[in-house]
């Protein structure tokens, strides 16, 4: 999203000419189809499209990298980040001063049971090992200064975990709630198994105990067996 001057009172940010960038992870279905429709109708519409599924920590460092502009939003694409929050997100930075304004869900209603409660107690585990302060509930959705989007980029780590590169790398952040919000449509490619490898990336990388790897390999041994 590039800006001009924008006043307050000018309705949804009228002035700020915005810019869509579509990161196509692989899809399967008719989402490429119909991203190329809008791409051929409008300059302010691209896309990247992956070969084959990379995963989502690969969509976000080649959107970031490739989309250019003075802030920069990451969203997901089913609707479960409203983008209703985008304009109090860009004037808070505009105004107050902010770098980076984030989301996060006050609730988890209408996730399944055991999924929730895994997902806190990562939190929960991850904030006593870690220097860093994990915000649970915390989503990718955000919007960010192109200095801040660059310090992103220039962390070259093969195996990323956004949530704790965001935090790392030391800007201030304004935190936005809502209540969670179900996707318009499909169901999430995440399974628990794939969710639980995830959440090891983001306790290996973020430790601040070396001894920590000596308990997962124990953790994962018991599982395994």
């Amino acid at each position: 999203m590039k800006s001009k001057k924008v006043s307050q009172n000018s309705g949804l940010l009228k002035e700020v000419n915005i810019k869509i960038g579509f990161v196509d992870d692989g899809s399967t279905d008719d989402t490429l189809t119909i991203i190329k429709e809008m791409a051929s109708t409008s300059d302010d519409i691209s896309y990247i499209s992956f070969s084959r599924n990379f995963g989502k920590e690969a969509a976000i460092y080649a959107g970031l990298e490739k989309f250019k502009g003075d802030y920069v939003a990451i969203m997901d694409a089913d609707l479960q980040d409203p983008p209703d929050l985008l304009k109090d997100m860009y004037l808070s930075i505009k105004n107050l001063g902010y770098d980076c304004v984030a989301a996060r869900r006050v609730s988890r209603k209408g996730e399944p049971l055991l999924r929730s409660y895994f997902a806190r107690k990562f939190y929960q585990i991850i904030n006593l090992i870690s220097k860093i302060e994990f915000v649970d509930g915390a989503r990718d959705f955000r919007l960010m200064t192109r200095q801040m989007v660059e310090a992103i980029l220039s962390l070259k780590e093969y195996n990323r975990f956004s949530k704790g590169l965001f935090n790392w790398v030391g800007f201030n952040v304004k935190w936005v709630t809502y209540e969670n919000i179900e996707r318009v449509k499909g169901h999430t490619k995440w399974s628990f198994w794939s969710l639980f490898l995830y959440s090891i990336d983001g306790i290996v990388g973020f430790r601040s105990c070396p001894g920590i790897i000596l308990f997962i390999g124990v953790c994962i041994s018991g599982i395994s067996f």
